[in-house]
Protein backbone atom coordinates (compact mmCIF):
# COMPACT_ATOMS: atom_id res chain seq x y z
CA UNK A 1 0.00 0.00 0.00
CA UNK A 2 1.44 3.36 -1.00
CA UNK A 3 1.65 6.16 1.56
CA UNK A 4 -1.17 8.65 1.57
CA UNK A 5 -0.70 12.10 0.11
CA UNK A 6 -0.65 13.61 3.59
CA UNK A 7 1.98 11.12 4.81
CA UNK A 8 4.11 12.19 1.85
CA UNK A 9 3.58 15.88 2.69
CA UNK A 10 4.52 15.24 6.33
CA UNK A 11 7.76 13.56 5.20
CA UNK A 12 8.56 16.60 3.03
CA UNK A 13 8.40 14.68 -0.24
CA UNK A 14 8.99 17.02 -3.21
CA UNK A 15 5.86 17.64 -5.24
CA UNK A 16 3.45 16.27 -2.63
CA UNK A 17 2.07 19.67 -1.65
CA UNK A 18 1.68 20.64 -5.31
CA UNK A 19 -0.31 17.42 -5.83
CA UNK A 20 -2.47 18.31 -2.82
CA UNK A 21 -3.21 21.75 -4.28
CA UNK A 22 -3.99 20.26 -7.68
CA UNK A 23 -6.24 17.57 -6.22
CA UNK A 24 -8.08 19.56 -3.54
CA UNK A 25 -7.81 23.11 -4.88
CA UNK A 26 -11.30 23.13 -6.44
CA UNK A 27 -12.90 21.86 -3.22
CA UNK A 28 -11.07 24.38 -1.01
CA UNK A 29 -11.65 27.28 -3.41
CA UNK A 30 -15.34 26.41 -3.75
CA UNK A 31 -15.84 26.37 0.01
CA UNK A 32 -13.78 29.53 0.50
CA UNK A 33 -15.62 31.42 -2.23
CA UNK A 34 -19.02 30.46 -0.89
CA UNK A 35 -18.13 31.38 2.69
CA UNK A 36 -16.19 34.59 2.00
CA UNK A 37 -17.52 38.06 1.33
CA UNK A 38 -15.08 38.87 -1.49
CA UNK A 39 -12.89 37.01 -3.95
CA UNK A 40 -9.80 38.51 -2.29
CA UNK A 41 -10.92 37.18 1.10
CA UNK A 42 -11.53 33.76 -0.48
CA UNK A 43 -7.99 33.81 -1.92
CA UNK A 44 -6.54 34.61 1.51
CA UNK A 45 -8.67 31.89 3.10
CA UNK A 46 -7.57 29.35 0.49
CA UNK A 47 -3.92 30.15 1.17
CA UNK A 48 -4.52 29.85 4.94
CA UNK A 49 -6.26 26.51 4.47
CA UNK A 50 -3.42 25.02 2.41
CA UNK A 51 -0.89 26.32 4.92
CA UNK A 52 -2.93 24.62 7.64
CA UNK A 53 -3.04 21.40 5.60
CA UNK A 54 0.75 21.50 5.22
CA UNK A 55 1.22 22.01 8.97
CA UNK A 56 -1.40 19.37 9.86
CA UNK A 57 -0.35 16.69 7.36
CA UNK A 58 1.22 14.52 10.06
CA UNK A 59 -2.12 14.39 11.92
CA UNK A 60 -3.91 12.68 9.00
CA UNK A 61 -5.15 9.22 9.98
CA UNK A 62 -6.72 7.15 7.20
CA UNK A 63 -8.71 5.17 9.77
CA UNK A 64 -10.55 8.39 10.72
CA UNK A 65 -11.73 9.21 7.19
CA UNK A 66 -10.72 9.96 3.63
CA UNK A 67 -8.21 12.60 2.60
CA UNK A 68 -11.07 14.59 1.09
CA UNK A 69 -12.86 14.59 4.45
CA UNK A 70 -9.63 15.66 6.20
CA UNK A 71 -9.31 18.59 3.79
CA UNK A 72 -12.98 19.54 4.17
CA UNK A 73 -12.79 19.47 7.98
CA UNK A 74 -9.69 21.67 8.11
CA UNK A 75 -11.20 24.03 5.52
CA UNK A 76 -14.45 24.25 7.47
CA UNK A 77 -12.65 25.01 10.74
CA UNK A 78 -10.41 27.63 9.16
CA UNK A 79 -13.34 29.32 7.38
CA UNK A 80 -15.46 29.40 10.54
CA UNK A 81 -12.51 30.88 12.45
CA UNK A 82 -12.15 33.58 9.79
CA UNK A 83 -15.87 34.34 9.88
CA UNK A 84 -15.78 34.67 13.65
CA UNK A 85 -12.73 36.92 13.45
CA UNK A 86 -14.31 39.33 10.95
CA UNK A 87 -17.96 39.07 11.98
CA UNK A 88 -19.88 38.60 15.16
CA UNK A 89 -22.21 36.15 13.44
CA UNK A 90 -21.28 33.81 10.57
CA UNK A 91 -23.60 33.99 7.54
CA UNK A 92 -26.15 31.28 7.02
CA UNK A 93 -24.91 28.45 4.83
CA UNK A 94 -27.66 26.57 3.07
CA UNK A 95 -27.65 22.81 2.58
CA UNK A 96 -27.54 23.41 -1.20
CA UNK A 97 -24.38 25.50 -0.86
CA UNK A 98 -22.64 22.80 1.15
CA UNK A 99 -23.71 20.13 -1.33
CA UNK A 100 -22.50 22.17 -4.31
CA UNK A 101 -19.14 22.75 -2.65
CA UNK A 102 -18.67 19.12 -1.65
CA UNK A 103 -19.33 17.68 -5.10
CA UNK A 104 -16.32 15.80 -6.38
CA UNK A 105 -15.99 13.24 -9.10
CA UNK A 106 -19.30 12.15 -10.70
CA UNK A 107 -19.40 8.75 -8.95
CA UNK A 108 -18.76 10.41 -5.61
CA UNK A 109 -21.35 13.12 -6.33
CA UNK A 110 -24.13 10.58 -6.72
CA UNK A 111 -23.12 8.86 -3.49
CA UNK A 112 -22.76 12.17 -1.62
CA UNK A 113 -26.12 13.39 -2.96
CA UNK A 114 -27.86 10.21 -1.85
CA UNK A 115 -26.27 10.46 1.60
CA UNK A 116 -27.17 14.14 1.83
CA UNK A 117 -30.80 13.42 0.96
CA UNK A 118 -30.89 10.63 3.54
CA UNK A 119 -29.34 12.95 6.16
CA UNK A 120 -31.79 15.75 5.30
CA UNK A 121 -34.72 13.36 5.74
CA UNK A 122 -33.30 12.18 9.06
CA UNK A 123 -32.81 15.76 10.30
CA UNK A 124 -36.31 16.76 9.20
CA UNK A 125 -37.72 14.03 11.48
CA UNK A 126 -36.04 15.44 14.58
CA UNK A 127 -37.86 17.46 17.19
CA UNK A 128 -37.69 21.17 16.26
CA UNK A 129 -35.36 22.07 19.14
CA UNK A 130 -32.94 19.24 18.24
CA UNK A 131 -32.98 20.31 14.59
CA UNK A 132 -32.37 23.96 15.53
CA UNK A 133 -29.40 23.11 17.77
CA UNK A 134 -27.81 20.90 15.08
CA UNK A 135 -28.33 23.54 12.38
CA UNK A 136 -26.76 26.26 14.52
CA UNK A 137 -23.78 24.02 15.20
CA UNK A 138 -23.21 22.41 11.81
CA UNK A 139 -24.36 25.10 9.39
CA UNK A 140 -23.50 28.23 11.36
CA UNK A 141 -20.43 26.92 13.19
CA UNK A 142 -21.62 28.01 16.64
CA UNK A 143 -20.23 26.35 19.74
CA UNK A 144 -22.56 24.73 22.27
CA UNK A 145 -22.04 27.71 24.62
CA UNK A 146 -22.90 30.17 21.85
CA UNK A 147 -26.04 28.16 21.01
CA UNK A 148 -27.07 28.15 24.67
CA UNK A 149 -26.67 31.93 24.81
CA UNK A 150 -28.53 32.53 21.57
CA UNK A 151 -31.45 30.24 22.45
CA UNK A 152 -31.41 31.18 26.14
CA UNK A 153 -31.16 27.53 27.16
CA UNK A 154 -28.97 25.87 29.77
CA UNK A 155 -25.74 24.48 28.31
CA UNK A 156 -26.65 20.97 29.50
CA UNK A 157 -29.94 21.15 27.59
CA UNK A 158 -28.14 22.18 24.40
CA UNK A 159 -25.68 19.30 24.82
CA UNK A 160 -28.54 16.85 25.36
CA UNK A 161 -30.46 18.10 22.30
CA UNK A 162 -27.32 17.82 20.18
CA UNK A 163 -26.38 14.36 21.42
CA UNK A 164 -29.87 12.91 21.06
CA UNK A 165 -30.32 14.54 17.66
CA UNK A 166 -27.05 13.11 16.37
CA UNK A 167 -27.93 9.66 17.71
CA UNK A 168 -31.29 9.75 15.90
CA UNK A 169 -29.66 10.88 12.64
CA UNK A 170 -27.06 8.10 12.89
CA UNK A 171 -29.79 5.54 13.55
CA UNK A 172 -31.89 6.82 10.65
CA UNK A 173 -28.86 6.64 8.35
CA UNK A 174 -27.85 3.22 9.71
CA UNK A 175 -24.45 4.49 10.89
CA UNK A 176 -22.44 3.38 13.91
CA UNK A 177 -20.87 5.82 16.39
CA UNK A 178 -17.87 6.37 14.10
CA UNK A 179 -20.04 7.32 11.11
CA UNK A 180 -19.49 4.01 9.31
CA UNK A 181 -22.32 2.26 7.55
CA UNK A 182 -23.70 -0.81 9.28
CA UNK A 183 -25.20 -2.10 6.05
CA UNK A 184 -24.85 -5.63 4.73
CA UNK A 185 -21.77 -4.94 2.62
CA UNK A 186 -20.00 -2.89 5.26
Amino acid sequence: MSPSLFNRIARGEPGAMRQCIDEFGPLVWGLARRLSRTAADAEDATQDIFTDLWRSASRYDASQGSEKMFVAMIARRRLIDRLRKFNTEPPTVSDDTLMDAAQGEPAESVEVSAEAEQAARAVSQLRPEQRQVLELSLLHGLSQSEIAGRLKLPLGTVKTFMRRGLIKVRQAMNLDGDGLSQGVGA
